[in-house]
């Protein structure tokens, strides 16, 4: 008998985040090579290309979100999809820089115009007792693909004598097997919409909604790019393959984590479960900031690996947990939007005070501020437990 959580949307869905996923993931790590060592382009341009799409990223996931409440969620999620995979077409063919920075932010305007709609529809297709888990169980997938990408890069960097072109052009299959998925969603949303066109529009989001986000956001400020972690590794004197193995362990990590994840948040309250998570930050980001020996660091890597299994499905859940019917869209739009412009925000101070030595000052601020994180979250677990039921 099958889970009534796992529908036939969450599968598909799952699906085709796990092949985004392989593709994004399997071009992440090359990215930098591709770009200074093929292309040619100055360090800086990379700096200034990843910006440009995460801000592209942000602002179209605040306008897919809302539209996706009054149009439906499919065109925005098959229109996604799609342009992602054109975006990689122009970042792996790309000859000059302006063409692959064109190329990153088509990419990233695909995954924005995709991600709201698509975990709003999650949240349309699961019973509201079941998000944590339908979320966390989504994640697990989407973490499967982060895996399987890697391991791909790895596998064509051998086979291809380390020809970071061709083994790009990989990513251009589970691009498009993604992208065709997403025609097999069965979008319920629309027939709501019309069978009630006279549906109010949405208003101002609840003020408990609006504090939720702007206390989680407050706390992203803390989680700098992973690819400064992977940096990290690098100035420690790892090697480029072993810095690309560290990221596939710590993806299988939370992967295997993802759902017992979103199951505990469905128990007990996210924000113990997020709280749990953002130790776990703390403690791997410590360690990663003071130690050069690389067992301590590739084991801090893999309990950072909690953070994300801990913290992204689970925040997904909350904020559905707390939006009306008619404002998912754009409730998870404005999360997550505001979470893409914090990580932005947290990358240019990470940035800015990252300098060669013994100990990495950035990582060690960033684990107080996820511990100052759990005391806000443990403040406001006690303040609810004694509000009148």
């Amino acid at each position: 008998m099958r889970k009534e959580w796992l529908t036939r949307n969450l599968a598909i869905l799952t699906l085709v985040s796990l092949a985004q996923d392989a593709a994004s993931e399997l071009l992440y790590p090359l990215i930098p090579i591709l770009l200074t060592s093929v292309i040619g382009a100055a360090p800086l341009a990379l700096g200034l290309i990843e910006g440009c799409a995460e801000a592209a990223a942000g602002f179209t996931k605040l306008l897919s979100g809302r539209a996706s409440d009054r149009i439906g969620r499919k065109p925005f999620i098959v229109a996604g999809y799609s342009v992602a995979g054109i975006g990689k077409v122009m970042v792996v063919t790309a000859s000059a820089w302006p063409l692959f920075l064109l190329g990153r932010i088509t990419d990233r305007i695909g995954k924005g115009l995709r991600s709201t709609p698509r975990d709003a529809l999650i949240h349309d297709s699961v019973p509201e007792q079941h998000l944590g888990k339908a979320f966390g169980f989504h994640r697990a997938g989407d973490n499967l693909g982060a895996v399987i990408g890697p391991l791909l890069a790895l596998a064509g960097l051998s086979l291809f004598n380390d020809d970071v072109r061709k083994v790009a052009m990989w990513a251009l299959i589970p691009a498009f097997i993604s992208a065709a998925l997403t025609f097999f969603i069965k979008d319920k949303s629309r027939a709501q919409i019309k069978a009630q066109p006279s549906i109010p529009p949405s208003g101002p989001l609840p003020a408990p909604l609006k504090r939720a986000i702007a206390l989680l956001v407050f706390i992203q400020l803390t989680n700098i790019p992973d690819a400064l972690l992977l940096l990290r590794l690098h100035d420690i004197g790892f090697s480029t393959r072993g810095v690309v193995l560290a990221y596939v362990l710590f993806s299988a990590v939370t992967m295997l984590l993802a759902f017992p994840g979103g199951y505990l948040s469905d128990r007990f309250s996210p924000r113990i479960i997020y709280s749990i998570g953002l130790l776990a930050f703390a403690i791997a980001y410590f360690t990663l900031g003071f130690t050069q020996n690389h067992t301590y660091a590739v084991l801090a890597l893999v309990l950072y690996g909690f953070f994300p299994a801990l913290t992204d499905g689970v925040g997904k859940a909350w904020i559905a947990g707390l939006s009306a019917s008619n404002q998912r869209g754009k409730a998870q739009g404005v999360y997550q939007a505001s979470m893409n412009f914090a990580v932005l925000g947290a990358g240019i101070w990470g940035g800015l005070l990252w300098s060669q030595g013994e100990k990495q000052w950035p990582l060690i601020v960033a684990a107080i501020g996820a511990l100052v994180g759990i005391f806000i979250l443990f403040g406001e677990n006690v303040r609810n437990s004694r509000k009148p039921s």
